[in-house]
């Protein structure tokens, strides 16, 4: 791109995922803000929705009907909506970042499986690149479309990839991912009503059985034969994070060696995924409090080498790693940037 900063937009950026986006955005070399639509919001500042962008930027919410054309736009959207305006938006700039699950699945019979409906625009869903650059970053060099991520399938797919490549999963059909979450995995309407999910310390199941991240979580696995992964979704009293805990059985008799030496040929590459597998000390394990507001995600393991019991441990901000940092990070590979362009947060402690 040169020396010119990209023009970028955001459609629907009113809640926490926009929020998350824009709060990224405005500290990236290479960007510059030119719209924010929110139509309920239209006329205000930013920060009448994110109050911690107070003074940051004097931008105001737009319309949608106003969205001008621009370099790259980010569809930051409630489910449904992206693909009904698919057109629309394609002509307004040539590289589309789609946040929601609209484009998520290649195949229009696995979409309307998972979401109960045709797909209203089922060409479009091979032209975008599933937007986990950990999975498929050759795919997304230089890709002009791409989706978002689930948050409890980017967890879960962190978890599993090591064991998967390594060919230790093959045939294993019952697969469950025990996730928790914070509150603000059910978006900003959600925290506002009456059915916030997280009231007194109570846990509460979000989805335990049937959840459409399954979907996301079957096509990035698809090469491990047999495989079938079911989640357990439940919030917690956190507001950020996902924290997945996946039950398997690996070969009995690895040694910790292996172990690590699996991981490493999978992360050692990565420069967003840490492995965290300490023997002593308070922090052995991923936790997500301490990823909040970055693009990290942590992995490890607890391991019984006489039966061949595992459980395999990821961490994420739902709202970095599993959205709105995952998108830049793959707009960065998209347009040519470095690639932790805007992620470089490495977030707080204590």
């Amino acid at each position: 791109m040169g020396s010119d900063r990209l023009n970028v937009s955001i459609v629907g950026g009113a809640g926490y995922v926009g929020g998350e986006l824009l709060r990224l955005l405005l500290d990236h070399e290479h960007v510059r803000l030119k719209q924010v639509t929110a139509d309920r919001s239209a006329g205000q500042p930013l920060h009448t929705a994110h109050p911690h962008l107070r003074g940051r930027v004097d931008t105001r919410f737009a319309e949608e009907a106003a969205l001008e054309p621009c370099d790259l736009l980010f569809l930051a959207l409630p489910h449904g909506k992206a693909q009904c305006g698919i057109e629309r938006f394609s002509r307004l700039a040539p590289r589309l970042v789609d946040l929601s699950a609209d484009f998520r699945l290649r195949d229009p019979d696995d979409y309307e499986a998972t979401y109960g409906e045709p797909h209203p625009a089922p060409a479009w869903l091979p032209r975008f690149r599933y937007g986990l650059p950990e999975l498929g970053r050759a795919g997304l060099g230089g890709a002009t479309h791409a989706s978002g991520v689930g948050c409890n399938a980017t967890a879960t797919i962190l978890a599993l990839l090591p064991a998967a490549r390594a060919g230790w999963l093959a045939g294993q059909d019952r697969v469950v991912a025990d996730l928790k979450v914070g509150s603000s995995e059910a978006g900003r309407d959600a925290a506002a009503g009456s059915h916030h999910p997280v009231r007194s310390g109570v846990v509460r199941p979000f989805r335990m059985v049937g959840h459409r991240h399954e979907a996301e979580i079957r096509q990035a696995l698809a090469d491990v034969d047999g495989l079938r992964v079911s989640l357990s979704v439940s919030s917690v009293e956190m507001v950020r994070g996902v924290a997945a805990a996946v039950h398997v059985w690996l070969p009995a008799g690895l040694t910790e060696r292996e172990i690590w030496s699996a991981y490493r040929r999978c992360y050692a590459e990565e420069p967003f995924v840490r492995i965290v597998h300490d023997g002593q000390g308070p922090h052995r394990h991923p936790e997500p409090r301490l990823l909040r507001g970055t693009n990290y995600a942590d992995v490890g393991w607890e391991y019984d080498a006489s039966t061949g019991r595992a459980v395999l441990l990821s961490a994420i901000d739902n709202l970095g790693k599993g959205a709105a940092g995952s998108a830049v990070q793959t707009m960065n590979l998209m347009c040519g940037f470095a690639e932790q362009a805007g992620l470089r947060f490495g977030g707080t402690f204590p």
